[in-house]
């Protein structure tokens, strides 16, 4: 089976999203990477309305991007697509496009709303990344009170392209690591109380990356009195960075309710020892207390912290736990695999009929 992979990135990402989900192509599915992000800025459609008026409007970078998608569906014979990272396929367009469609819902509950729930009409099947939704219910029951009757977990997982591949369980942890504890991510303005606190609690041995601005840095540093300027990083730095440190937490928006982004498997893939949000969550992508340490709040947090950093062995252990569990389980490649026996699988359950465009 032939199927798309349409996905929006740029410079280093791009290269090694495009290069792996072609790699994980075999006998059975073929994988073809479509960037769309070239054809015109994803801020033009970060929301449905968005991208209503854009479709309405005939933008020019939008109808050159639905030829070439149509022209890839006729060149390679494509059955199905998967949907991925903000996207840019009008459903009244979609609905004339007669191969099998697959959202793939990646940003969690605080994007569901603007770029998720308004598409899920025009899709045969939703992949979603995590169980989690709200304290009212999971991510699988919102969907199907949203109407869709075709979904299944689909997570997130590790490309090849972060973490070193010459590493192996005897020698991820060789190296000393001299940063006692990271977070390397955007600094969104929900995070920011939570990483405050803990900065303050652990000073110099707390050290912060990631996604920021000038506007951002200084909203943070006088909102919550100096904690720490978040320094950004290049993703090409990820790697080394990751594997200086002992400790690493994730910190979410909406905390047990969005767990399960990338760095949930790139710290685990660089041998540090996690300890996440997630709440009852966790436990479907790790053993939690074996492989990766959960906690309730930031007092929670920052003692857990000081334990860990004391107890060097049960650090030691974990992280290793961990990083067994991400290279048997967690790796884009069988993802991509496992994505391709779903679709099968789906087509199944509404009895599929396959056409090609144009033919």
């Amino acid at each position: 089976m032939n199927i798309i992979y349409s996905f929006n990135k740029k410079g280093f990402e791009a290269e090694y999203w495009t290069r792996e989900i072609a790699a994980a192509s075999m006998d059975r599915f073929t994988f073809i990477p479509f960037n769309h992000d070239p054809y015109l800025s994803p801020t033009l459609y970060i929301r449905a309305q968005l991208l209503d008026n854009l479709y309405y409007q005939e933008h020019p970078g939008l109808m050159e991007m639905y030829a070439d998608f149509e022209s890839i569906i006729r060149e390679k014979r494509a059955e199905a697509v998967i949907v991925d990272t903000c996207p840019p396929y009008h459903p009244d367009y979609l609905r004339n496009i007669p191969i099998y469609k697959v959202l793939r819902i990646a940003d969690g509950p605080m994007s569901a709303y603007d770029r998720d729930f308004a598409y899920i009409h025009a899709y045969d099947h939703i992949f979603y990344h995590s169980p989690a939704y709200s304290r009212d219910m999971g991510m699988s029951e919102k969907l199907m009170y949203c109407g869709a009757k075709n979904i299944d977990l689909w997570m997130l997982g590790l490309f090849d392209a972060m973490f070193d591949h010459t590493k192996t369980e005897k020698s991820i942890l060789e190296r000393k690591r001299d940063i006692d504890v990271i977070f390397v991510g955007a600094l969104h303005v929900g995070k920011m109380p939570l990483l405050a606190k803990i900065k303050r609690a652990l000073g110099n041995r707390m050290r912060l990356y990631g996604l920021s601005s000038l506007k951002r840095n200084l909203y943070f540093n006088v909102k919550y009195g100096f904690p720490a300027w978040v320094r950004p990083i290049k993703f090409v730095e990820y790697v080394p960075l990751y594997q200086r440190c002992k400790i690493g937490i994730n910190v979410h928006n909406r905390g047990d309710y969005t767990v399960g982004g990338y760095r949930l498997f790139e710290l685990a893939g660089n041998g540090v020892m996690q300890i996440s949000d997630g709440g009852a969550y966790l436990s479907t992508f790790y053993k939690v207390g074996e492989e990766v340490i959960g906690y309730k709040d930031v007092d929670d947090l920052v003692d857990k912290i000081r334990y860990y950093l004391g107890h060097d062995e049960e650090r030691r252990h974990i992280a290793l736990n961990g990083y067994r569990r991400v290279m048997m389980e967690h790796r884009f490649r069988s993802r991509m695999q496992r994505a391709g026996e779903m679709i099968e699988q789906g087509m199944r359950r509404i009895e599929w009929k396959r056409r090609y465009l144009g033919r």
